[in-house]
């Protein structure tokens, strides 16, 4: 992994960053003069959203953020490019399809968690660990969380349950963070659009039983918030952001 870092640039690291809320943060934060390492499972992937940033200081690593020691090379890695890490954008997830609670097969439940808890426990704890040790000490992480750490959707309990998740350990690494000038902060999106969420605006199951479309609002102003959470400084942390189209059908579900 190679990458050409401008004097003075914040280093971060955002996981997911082949498509989505990931790759349009990555460019964004490319943007405002971070040099950022890009991660996903697929290179082409991460390829093709390094291609769409006219900034030099970006790499990419194609990484399986599930297995323990690739996570942990990967993060010294960064170490060793550019000395520091500023901020870990913790953003790979999954969502798997519509099932019944009582339908939930184990072994679906458990990629859920692996991926979107487990990965992002690595990712964490790896972060946390660079951050604890550099000079000065410090950094920050921010948890793509989700709506569903709040409300649920119907048919989604290992989703939900892992967002929730997430919520926890969102507050565990803020409070262990506190004496190393680390803050961590969690951004619930609600409903923007990009790839995973394409099938909202043409229906979702709803509590009641019914079918309905949902507004969805451009995922620029998700990203715009994740911008507003990395650029405060460490003296300051949004510990929880909530960030959704306007009238989608959230509060009042059920």
């Amino acid at each position: 992994m190679t990458a050409q870092t401008p004097s003075q640039a914040k280093i971060a690291v955002v996981t997911g960053a082949g498509s989505g809320i990931g790759r349009l943060s990555a460019l964004a934060l490319l943007d405002a003069g971070w040099a950022v390492t890009l991660v996903g499972r697929r290179r082409s992937a991460l390829e093709e959203s390094l291609s769409l940033s006219k900034e030099s200081a970006g790499s990419i690593c194609a990484a399986d953020i599930t297995d323990e020691a690739t996570v942990d090379t990967l993060f010294e890695q960064v170490f060793e490019a550019h000395g520091r890490l500023d901020l870990l954008f913790n953003n790979a997830g999954i969502f798997s399809g519509s099932v019944p609670f009582e339908q939930t097969d184990a072994s679906e439940w458990r990629r859920m968690i692996d991926v979107n808890l487990t990965g992002a426990f690595l990712c964490a704890r790896s972060a946390f660990r660079l951050m604890k040790r550099q000079a000065p000490s410090g950094g920050r992480i921010i948890n793509n969380g989700s709506v569903s750490a709040h409300v649920p959707r119907p048919r989604a309990a290992a989703y939900t349950a892992s967002k929730h998740a997430i919520t926890g350990l969102t507050k565990a690494i803020a409070l262990e963070g506190r004496p190393f000038n680390i803050a961590c902060g969690q951004i619930d999106i609600g409903n923007a659009a990009t790839d995973m969420t394409a099938g909202v605006a043409a229906g979702m199951l709803q509590a009641d039983g019914g079918v309905r479309a949902e507004p969805v609002m451009d995922a620029s102003e998700a990203v715009r918030a994740i911008l507003h959470m990395a650029s405060m400084p460490l003296g300051a942390n949004i510990p929880f952001m909530t960030v959704m189209a306007t009238t989608m059908p959230l509060y009042g579900r059920g």
